[in-house]
C-alpha cells in the first residue's frame, strides 16, 4: 500500500521537475539577453559562458535610450504594430464571422485563394510587392507596412474568427432576433461578447506578428527616422564590431510593449466563451 501511495506523488513530481526543465529551458535565452545586457562592454567577451555577470552596469540602458535612435525605432513600431492589428482584426472578425453564419456562391473558392496565399514564401512575392508599394506612391512609409501587413495577416486571423464564432450557438443569436434585436444588435450585443477572447488572441498574434517582421520593413523603409525596431537592431552592427551591450538592451526594451500588450488583453483571453450568455 504504501508503494502504491508513494507512486502518484513520485508521477506529480516527476511531472513538475519536466515542467520546470521545460520553463528553465524556455526562458534562459531571455536570461542571457538581460545579462549581457547588464554586463559592461569591456567584459563581456573575457567572462565567455559564465553565467553570472562579474560587473552590472545600466549604460547600455542609457547609451540606447539617450545616444541612439532606438526611441524613433520604438515609436515607429509601436504604431506600426497597432495600426495593424487594429485593421486585422477588425477585417478578420467580419469575414469571419461571414464565412461562419452565411451560405453564399463561390465561398469555398475564396477560403482556398486565402489558404492558397499563405504557401508562397515571401522571398518569391517581396520583388512583386517593393513594385506594387512604389508605384502607389507608399514607398518609405509607415502605411506601406501597415497595408503589407494587414494583408499578409488576414487569412490567418480570418480562420481563427471563423473558428470562435463557430463556437457560438447559433440559437444565442437567432434567440436575440426573436426578441426584436436586429442582426447588427444581436452581433454587438451577443455575439461580440462572447467573442472577446478570439479578438483578444488574434490582436495578440497580429501585434507580436508585426512587431517582429523584418524582411518587408528592411525593404521597403529606406531612411532611418521610419526604420521600425528589427531594422533599427541593425544599426548596433558596424563593419568591423558589434555593440552586443547596447543591442541586447534594445531587446530587452523592446520586450516591454509585448508584455504591456498581453497584460492588457489577458483578461479577454481567460474568460470563457459562454460569458454573457445568460439572458439578465
Amino acid at each position: 500500500m504504501a508503494s502504491i501511495r508513494r507512486t502518484p506523488a513520485l508521477l506529480t513530481a516527476l511531472k513538475y521537475a519536466a515542467l520546470a526543465g521545460y520553463v528553465g529551458f524556455a526562458l534562459f535565452p531571455l536570461y542571457w539577453l538581460v545579462k549581457i545586457a547588464l554586463t559592461p562592454e569591456r567584459v563581456i567577451f573575457s567572462e565567455g559562458t559564465q553565467l553570472w555577470p562579474s560587473a552590472v552596469t545600466l549604460e547600455n540602458f542609457r547609451t540606447v535610450l539617450f545616444h541612439s535612435d532606438f526611441l524613433a525605432f520604438f515609436s515607429n513600431s509601436l504604431m506600426v504594430s497597432l495600426g495593424t492589428a487594429a485593421a486585422t482584426t477588425l477585417i478578420a472578425a467580419a469575414s469571419g464571422y461571414a464565412f461562419s453564419r452565411f451560405r453564399f456562391s463561390g465561398k469555398r473558392l475564396i477560403i482556398a485563394v486565402m489558404l492558397v496565399t499563405q504557401m508562397f514564401p515571401l522571398l518569391m512575392i517581396i520583388a512583386p510587392i517593393y513594385k506594387i508599394v512604389a508605384a502607389i506612391g507608399l514607398l518609405n512609409s509607415l502605411t506601406s507596412l501597415i497595408v503589407v501587413y494587414t494583408a499578409f495577416n488576414i487569412p490567418f486571423a480570418t480562420f481563427l474568427m471563423q473558428s470562435f464564432f463557430d463556437a457560438i450557438p447559433k440559437d444565442l443569436e437567432e434567440a436575440a432576433m426573436m426578441d426584436g434585436c436586429t442582426r447588427f444588435q444581436a452581433l454587438r450585443k451577443v455575439i461580440v461578447p462572447l467573442t472577446l477572447p478570439g479578438l483578444g488572441a488574434t490582436l495578440g498574434f497580429v501585434f507580436t506578428a508585426a512587431w517582429s517582421e523584418l524582411l518587408f520593413a528592411l525593404m521597403l523603409i529606406n531612411s532611418n527616422d521610419r526604420m521600425t525596431f528589427p531594422v533599427g537592431l541593425l544599426t548596433f552592427v558596424s563593419k568591423f564590431s558589434v555593440d552586443w551591450g547596447q543591442m541586447m538592451a534594445a531587446g530587452v526594451l523592446a520586450l516591454v510593449p509585448s508584455c504591456l500588450f498581453f497584460i492588457f488583453i489577458q483578461r479577454y483571453l481567460v474568460q470563457g466563451l459562454t460569458t454573457g450568455a445568460v439572458k439578465g
